[in-house]
């Protein structure tokens, strides 16, 4: 697989470091609740077709990405820096 990193061009997976789902959000962490918070780090959905992760370019630009793509065919709808994303919204 072959990431389109915004800054270096595309690169080989191998680059990067996976970093999960990005579509959960972080409960407020005072007030949130034992539950809440368990829920948050350990429970994911593994879904399938097209997903959002955070993806971490560590061996170039060190950068943080967002990548949507199909985890059935693995092939890339877009990629974007985290920090053009809007917050609290799934692109």
């Amino acid at each position: 697989m072959r990431i389109a990193c915004p800054y270096c061009g595309l690169r080989d997976v191998q680059e990067f470091a996976y970093a999960g789902d990005s579509c959960p959000q972080r409960p407020d962490g005072p007030d949130a609740t034992e539950g809440v918070m368990f829920e948050y780090v350990y429970l994911r959905d593994n879904s399938h077709g097209i997903h959002e992760e955070f993806w971490y370019h560590a061996a170039a630009c060190n950068a943080w990405l967002v990548v949507r793509r199909n985890t059935l065919t693995h092939a890339i709808d877009s990629v974007f820096p985290v920090k053009d994303r809007k917050a609290g919204t799934e692109s």
